[in-house]
């Protein structure tokens, strides 16, 4: 029975009660909303001919025959999603390049005539059939900008979009999300012109009759776009909603591109349509696989930060898995999603709310069909109440002992609305109580981190909502802290800071090279480290005994005294951020120089140096990457020592740390030198450079 229809039955019935139920409060979702905010986590997957060609926006001149995958596994794709707790995957059907996935009879731009399965392949086809297996929802994205189409910008190019659509949504079964991109017009090769072309976004596409095509061939899919017309873009890329977040919206207002995005991550508080927000981000930097992000791939804590930040505000979480050019999930990518997983699963394994003694300061009606033991009674259809004009109340849950508490969970029953505009949270400790937080919106799920508390009773105060108060859950728990390895930053100075993202996990460290135990060492503040030496650090849950694994990190002399005093071109004023000991900045010389390019350090004083190290530039779009270099040392910056010169293996596709060894050799001047880079001319970058003195 739909949600909806229960909704009608309780009004049918309301004549032979004495309290009715809530009336609806402003837009309501339809049954294809409240089945798409069921699904909550699911998969991106862009895999096309990007994937190929190492770009992220093809310009639609590639050929077919580049599209090649070696280990093809659509089946690895649908394990890896089932596995991580994802409920479904959607798939760049076609990007903005125009190259087709499935066999169009719309264009020869396809996997027909590329030689993959010698052109007889429909990886459409068998994704599908791989979510049916393993009990995932299918969803497409078609991308209406079209770089490879001779007809794009004419009437011709939309009907044939149009029929792109009704392919894709006739012959793979049922697809719970028909996905369409903001990015519209510009420069492309269509069909050899190798022009720019301009369409009004908001009229070329027909978009009503886009509307009715998805309404008619799959009436149960949600529309994704900048504005919906079902859900929306939540604004931004980097994997968040606003901890306001309405799932409303002044709809009308709103179209691909729309330049007060913005807006997007909060809705509108007077929304005139039910337009709830995704949050679409990727596990890499890039939405296409690169070999050169293999070492980019998101971390454990941020993941789960974006999984608080989505879920936990009223959002769906889209993550994106750049599928390889072997055509897999990346082991790397694999690997942190089983982390997230893992966490996730712990973070809410043990569920105290359920069966509490829960009071209310009003109830409907005095009903006991809208009784506050409705919100932790595990039945999402049944909901505590309050009566008509009282939009203030509170909810009060009592624990037999004291009790640790750190997350909390809020619903509101949304098919009658989304209401709450602030509420606090508060919890009574050793008799007395003390805020944990003050929050606005709360709609299909809330979920509050917060410093861990050992309470007898929980309080949700709610203090203002557009009409009478309709919560049909509460949860409470106490997940675990995130123990992950340290992570250890220094400054030129020396200076060491170790970190961790959990304020309820100890760190301890050892400066010996020996493996450091809860008896170590504990970190308090930042520490001097000027000479050679090897930290060692782990995090340590002092409530569980467990420890991390342990973080090893070399650390040679420290940079305070250096200076760069030559370079072949470049401004040398902002040569510093090459030996800042800050990963994320860089330094490169001259674009457009046509001979190898150098650079001369003053150590400060002189140095028995025994290697050197390299960071390539961490820029999402890297440029001037040294591949063969040549490193020599000098006491006077006269006279020099080539002491190393050899190539950085795969340094492009792997932008670590380069760590060369040579023989001990003593001075206080080294000059790197770009014998060779990745680029068209000689410029060359650095992230960092650095020196060791001491073997490892």
């Amino acid at each position: 029975m739909t949600k909806l229809l229960v909704i009608a039955i309780i009004f049918s019935l309301a004549s032979c009660k004495t309290v009715e139920p809530p009336k609806p409060v402003g837009p309501l979702p339809s049954e294809r909303h409240l089945a798409w905010h069921d699904m909550e986590y699911y998969a991106f997957v862009h895999f096309n001919m990007n994937t190929f060609t190492d770009m992220e926006w093809g310009l639609g001149g590639e050929s077919p025959k580049m599209f090649n995958p070696s280990e093809l596994d659509v089946r690895q794709w649908a394990k890896v999603a089932k596995d991580a707790g994802m409920k479904g995957i959607i798939i760049t059907a076609k990007h903005h390049d125009g190259f087709c996935l499935w066999p169009t009879k719309t264009t020869e731009h396809s996997v027909k005539n590329s030689p993959w399965k010698d052109g007889k392949g429909d990886l459409i086809k068998e994704l599908s059939e791989a979510c049916e297996e393993f009990g995932l929802k299918f969803g497409v994205y078609l991308s209406p900008w079209d770089r490879n189409d001779a007809d794009y910008g004419k009437p011709e190019y939309v009907a044939s979009y149009h029929e792109q659509l009704r392919e894709l949504l006739t012959n793979y079964g049922e697809v719970f999300e028909v996905w369409f991109d903001g990015a519209n017009g510009g420069t492309g090769y269509y069909g050899g012109a190798n022009e720019e072309r301009k369409i009004d976004n908001k009229t070329y596409y027909q978009w009503d009759k886009v509307t009715e095509i998805v309404r008619e061939l799959q009436p149960n899919a949600v529309i994704f776009s900048d504005g919906g017309p079902d859900i929306r873009w939540v604004g931004t890329e980097e994997g968040f909603a606003n901890e306001t977040n309405w799932s409303i919206m002044r709809r009308d207002e709103i179209y691909p591109g729309w330049p007060r995005y913005k807006e997007l991550r909060s809705g509108h508080q007077d929304g005139t349509h039910w337009l709830p927000a995704e949050v679409n981000t990727s596990i890499r930097p890039g939405w296409y696989y690169h070999p050169r992000e293999d070492h980019q791939v998101k971390s454990l804590p941020r993941l789960v930060q974006t999984f608080y930040e989505s879920i936990g505000r009223n959002g769906n979480f889209l993550l994106n898995l750049p599928v390889d050019d072997r055509g897999l999930v990346h082991e790397t990518d694999v690997k942190q999603l089983m982390a997230l997983k893992k966490q996730i699963d712990k973070d809410f394994s043990n569920e105290l709310a359920q069966g509490l003694q829960v009071t209310a300061t009003e109830v409907r009606g005095d009903d006991s069909a809208f009784d506050a033991s409705n919100v932790n009674d595990g039945d999402d259809e049944t909901y505590w109440a309050t009566s008509d004009g009282v939009e203030t109340a509170s909810l009060t849950f009592e624990f037999d002992k004291p009790t640790e508490v750190n997350r909390i969970l809020l619903q509101e029953y949304i098919p009658l609305g989304q209401r709450i505009i602030k509420f606090s949270v508060e919890a009574e400790v050793n008799g007395e109580w003390q805020t944990i937080d003050e929050q606005t919106t709360v709609g299909n799920k809330r979920i509050l981190r917060f410093d861990t508390v050992e309470a007898t009773k929980i309080k949700v105060n709610f203090l203002e909502s557009k009409g009478p108060l309709v919560i049909c859950n509460v949860e409470l728990y106490r997940a675990p802290n995130l123990l992950i390895a340290p992570e250890v930053d220094r400054e030129r100075s020396g200076m060491v800071s170790l970190s961790v993202p959990d304020d309820e996990v100890d760190v301890y460290y050892t400066l010996d090279g020996s493996e450091p135990t809860n008896n170590s060492k504990k970190y308090e503040k930042p520490f001097m480290v000027e000479k050679p030496t090897t930290l060692k650090a782990i995090g340590y849950d002092s409530e569980t005994g467990e420890q991390s694994e342990s973080q090893m990190t070399y650390l040679d002399i420290a940079k305070k005294d250096w200076k760069v005093v030559s370079v072949s071109s470049g401004n040398i004023d902002e040569t510093e951020k090459l030996i800042d000991e800050n990963p994320s900045t860089s330094w490169a010389t001259d674009k457009g120089v046509n001979t190898p390019q150098e650079i001369i350090i003053d150590l400060g004083e002189s140095y028995e140096l025994k290697g050197f190290t390299y960071l390539p530039i961490q820029d999402r779009y890297p440029f001037g990457i040294i591949t063969d270099y040549e490193f020599a040392v000098s006491s006077n910056n006269r006279s020099w020592k080539t002491v190393s010169k050899g190539e950085f293996g795969n340094v492009v596709n792997n932008r670590i740390l380069q760590t060369i060894n040579f023989k001990p050799t003593t001075g206080r001047y080294i000059k790197l030198k770009a014998i060779m880079v990745d680029g068209e001319d000689h410029t060359a970058s650095f992230g960092e450079v650095g020196v060791i003195t001491n073997e490892k």
